[in-house]
């Protein structure tokens, strides 16, 4: 009897293994900063806004936030995404999507926004940059 359990049970356990998981299969990208509005100049310690527009490839990329990266008074920018593998994506282009995030002048002298806006050919990421002075 103990032996018939015993086979039962380890029948129940490999029957209960599917090569199938129940996890979320996404992936994070970087999408390009198809335009952008900046201030002409900053003041110190003021507060601005900068908005920026960007164009998702297909319906299961998600808005996930703003790629920001900072060193020293230069400042990186993209469209942070997730991509749902799961989904089946329509391709048709939806409408262009507009965000903003707050930008605080701590320093004098200027900052270099770069903004980022895709890959050549050859996978080189493309930036463009933008010099905004700080007013005393």
């Amino acid at each position: 009897m103990k032996k018939i359990i015993a086979l039962t049970l380890l029948w129940a356990s490999f029957l209960s293994c599917s090569p199938d998981n129940d996890y979320p299969n996404y992936s994070y990208e970087v999408l390009p900063v198809a335009s952008y509005e900046v201030p002409a100049s900053f003041k110190l310690g003021e507060t601005y806004t900068i908005t920026l527009k960007y164009q998702k490839p297909t319906s299961c990329h998600g808005y996930q936030g703003i790629y920001y990266d900072k060193n020293l008074n230069v400042r990186t920018i993209g469209i942070q995404t997730v991509v749902d593998k799961d989904q089946i994506c329509n391709q048709a282009l939806p409408p262009i999507t507009e965000v903003s995030f707050q930008f605080y002048v701590t320093n004098t002298g200027s900052y270099i926004f770069k903004f980022y806006k895709g890959k050549d050919a050859n996978g080189v990421s493309i930036f463009e940059e933008k010099e905004i002075k700080v007013d005393n």
